[in-house]
């Protein structure tokens, strides 16, 4: 649910064997961003050959480092061996150049930011490129698989995979069907996900499919409460953790998303259903404005610094308290 706007993302599957300097890549993840890292960590660290692909050699030098670190981390915790470390990152190779990475394509995933055009481009250039066999799934979060599988020759192929962040440690993966979707590409899928060792809940194609049109709208009525003044930051969010055993207050979760996501989910279900009740809080649509995105830019409904762990509310917001 993280924005990858500056990147593309596919993968392509096969079955789970070990990767060996002559095995041809199967698993083509494009962009190297937050979720395209974590999609390659979980296919690699599952044994599957991963082709990780962006044009920015330095982005793509970030997420292997980023991969790693996050591997570091499961080796701490006896999660996973030195050895287990190795082989997963052995697992994967970068790329550049699109038509290379996918050219032998199982399954590709596509998780560029939450732009129904951008996403339309990436498709017909995935189309072109990848086998007539591969399928061509999209991590988008909210955005019609019907509509992205009508830009491309195989709509039967063309199915959501929505995959939740931090990609490592969540277990669900949302599976959507799009309007021509085959019951064998969702089983493939379904399948590919169990040997990931997540959960797969399969869904329809409607704006928001299930997550976000239940999530998004929370966290927007929470925006609403706090633009009315009806509690502060702090409040709200323990509210929700306290009472209800949320492990991240909504505004403290959409922070995380990122509150440019948060808006455009909300604008893709605003104008899906064509309901008042979807409309965006205009503290949201000002705050994104203003250029305060949350985590990644530093400032959202809390102020963040490198180095800080415990939450301080934005100044700007701590007259509501």
């Amino acid at each position: 649910m993280i924005d990858d706007s500056n990147f593309l993302q596919q993968e392509q599957t096969v079955n789970l064997i070990p990767h060996t300097s002559q095995l041809i890549p199967q698993i083509a993840v494009v962009g190297a961003g937050t979720m395209g890292n974590g999609i390659a960590h979980v296919f690699a660290q599952a044994r599957f050959a991963v082709t990780l692909i962006d044009v920015n050699v330095q982005q793509l030098d970030k997420a292997i480092q980023t991969i790693s670190k996050n591997l570091d981390r499961q080796v701490a915790k006896g999660s996973l061996t030195e050895n287990d470390k190795a082989t997963t990152l052995n697992n994967i190779i970068i790329e550049t150049d699109l038509s290379l990475g996918v050219k032998d394509a199982v399954l590709v995933i596509e998780a560029a930011t939450e732009n129904t055009e951008l996403k339309l481009r990436i498709f017909k250039q995935l189309d072109e490129a990848a086998p007539k066999s591969a399928i061509l799934a999209t991590n988008t979060s909210s955005i019609s698989i019907t509509k992205i599988a009508a830009a491309t020759s195989r709509p039967a192929q063309v199915i959501g995979m929505h995959f939740m962040n931090p990609v490592p440690v969540m277990k669900l993966v949302e599976i959507i069907n799009g309007y021509a979707t085959t019951k064998e590409v969702t089983d493939t899928i379904v399948g590919f996900t169990r040997q990931l060792g997540k959960v797969s809940c399969v869904v329809n194609d409607y704006p928001g499919f299930i997550a976000n049109r239940i999530l998004m709208p929370m966290i927007n009525e929470a925006i609403y409460s706090l633009y009315e003044g009806v509690a502060g930051v702090e409040a709200i969010d323990n509210i929700m953790k306290l009472g209800m055993a949320h492990p991240m207050g909504p505004l403290q979760l959409a922070d995380f998303i990122g509150l440019d996501i948060c808006l455009s989910i909300m604008n893709v279900l605003y104008q899906g259903f064509g309901n008042q009740k979807y409309a965006p809080c205009p503290l949201l649509v000002n705050i994104v404005a203003a250029g305060n995105l949350g985590v990644k830019s530093g400032e959202g409904f809390y102020a963040y610094s490198a180095g800080r762990k415990e939450l301080v509310v934005s100044e700007r917001f701590m007259k509501f308290l």
